[in-house]
């Protein structure tokens, strides 16, 4: 009730009154509530978990060269054959999941290597950018939830433990291929383009906020970087995200090519599944035949509701074969194996003109949002197994590391360079005036109607009444 009465007063009076918390500086984080803290300072603890990721891997040798992996308390097979399935097609058991490198960022077998590298991961710079990118994503995660906590920013949901799936899906995606995201692809957009001061420019709704400060933080999108912005009503970016791909399909048609150069990649979570969007969306793009990547990531909760209580059938990728869909079911901790299923999917999908279905198996380390803690309904000890076991950014590293890149010096170097970076920009825009008020009204029809121009009359008419409780707004 909290947040609903705080967030509706600043959607609704969004510049007639400052969102009017007090800015105070970081505080230590062990002076925040406790029963965040799995989140907090989450940077740190990778890098405490890291000086004795080593001999954790030492004593977990044995369980590399397991054939299963369970996820959500179900043993899956894992399979270093990298095969997009045939809707007449149906593996003997569960689907398998396509990984290429083991926890400890060796080749899973002597089958795999250069050839499941991406081609844009060749080289050592290509390399490090990736690193760079995920560690980026951590940082903005964790020095964003701490501000969240302190009032300075009012919602705020992390994308710790899906780094890999993030960059790894983006990877094989040109801005030519348009993007839909549920809320917690941040990596995805970032790896576009999208900048840090951006990212905390909507945090704070400010006056630099592409959006105007009209959607509540988190909602990201950018017409230049073909990001459809995030809307909050669970799943409705997929059918949405059919009507795009038959769009680019028509396109091609009309311009004398059988298929689209270019795919629509649409995301959501396990939880999304289960709506009705997501029935009606997997129909849709099955029957009109559209180049659609419906990529799942099924990390093990919907908020608070885990997989088991969600479903009986084999997981999400599952349900293609219903649909007359090509499908793929990929271990989302593992970058390398994420971009080489979603480039192979990609060729399919343009090749084929068919959509695929593709599920990342991962876990999520972080709350859903700042509004949950997810303590309450999983034990601390799973969280902390998952970040020290599996940790996607450091199997990514110790791959790269192998490969020759990445010494520890420079790790470190790039982990200190996103932090202050991070900082940096949640420094900028909070200091910066929010959007016009008068804009509030703009966007919404070509010219305002008379309704709208009814709207913004009594809005200040009403500010103008009572004065002292609004001050100076918006520039009015």
């Amino acid at each position: 009730q909290k947040f609903t009465t705080r967030f509706m007063s600043r959607a609704l009076l969004l510049r007639a009154s400052r969102y009017s918390l007090a800015a105070p500086s970081l505080r230590p984080l062990s002076s925040l509530s406790s029963d965040f803290s799995i989140s907090n300072n989450l940077c740190d603890a990778h890098c405490h978990h890291r000086r004795h990721y080593s001999s954790t891997l030492r004593r977990q040798e044995a369980d590399l060269s397991k054939d299963t992996r369970t996820y959500s308390g179900v043993e899956l097979p894992l399979t270093t054959d990298l095969k997009i399935f045939k809707p007449e097609e149906v593996p003997n058991g569960p689907y398998p999941v396509f990984r290429v490198l083991n926890e400890d960022g060796t080749y899973r077998s002597s089958t795999v290597g250069p050839s499941h590298v991406p081609p844009n991961l060749l080289t050592p710079p290509e390399q490090e950018e990736a690193f760079h990118l995920m560690t980026r994503l951590q940082q903005m995660d964790s020095i964003f939830l701490n501000a969240q906590r302190q009032g300075r920013i009012s919602f705020y949901m992390s994308s710790t433990g899906e780094e890999a799936t993030h960059i790894g899906s983006s990877l094989p995606m040109t801005l030519d291929d348009c993007i839909l995201a549920q809320y917690r692809e941040t990596g995805v957009l970032m790896h576009r383009g999208f900048t840090l001061q951006q990212f905390a420019d909507q945090c704070f709704s400010n006056s630099s906020d592409l959006g105007k400060g009209r959607q509540m933080p988190v909602h990201y999108g950018s017409k230049a970087l073909n990001f459809h912005t995030i809307s909050s009503p669970l799943t409705t970016q997929l059918p949405q995200a059919v009507g795009a791909s038959y769009f680019q399909k028509l396109s091609a048609l009309r311009s004398g090519s059988s298929t689209s150069p270019s795919v629509t990649c649409v995301y959501f979570g396990d939880g999304a599944a289960s709506e009705g969007d997501f029935h009606a969306a997997l129909n849709f793009a099955a029957t009109l035949e559209t180049p659609t990547l419906f990529i799942c990531r099924n990390n093990g909760f919907a908020i608070s509701t885990p997989t088991d209580d969600q479903y009986r059938g084999d997981g999400i990728v599952s349900r293609a074969k219903g649909y007359g869909m090509y499908s793929i079911r990929v271990d989302g901790n593992d970058l390398l194996a994420v971009a080489a299923a979603t480039a192979e999917a990609k060729r399919v999908a343009i090749e084929e003109s068919r959509p695929v279905l593709i599920e990342t198996m991962s876990y999520r380390v972080g709350h859903h949002s700042t509004s949950d803690d997810s303590t309450r309904y999983r034990p601390a000890s799973e969280i902390k197994r998952w970040r020290e076991e599996d940790d996607p950014v450091e199997r990514y590293r110790l791959w790269v590391e192998g490969e020759g890149g990445l010494g520890e010096e420079r790790v470190q170097e790039i982990r200190d360079e996103e932090k202050i970076n991070v900082l940096k920009a949640l420094s900028s825009a909070e200091a910066k005036a929010p959007p016009s008020l008068d804009s509030m009204f703009e966007d919404v029809y070509k010219e305002k109607t008379a309704g709208l121009q009814r709207q913004e009359r009594e809005l200040m008419e009403h500010i103008k009444k009572y004065p002292e409780r609004y001050g100076s707004v918006g520039g009015h």
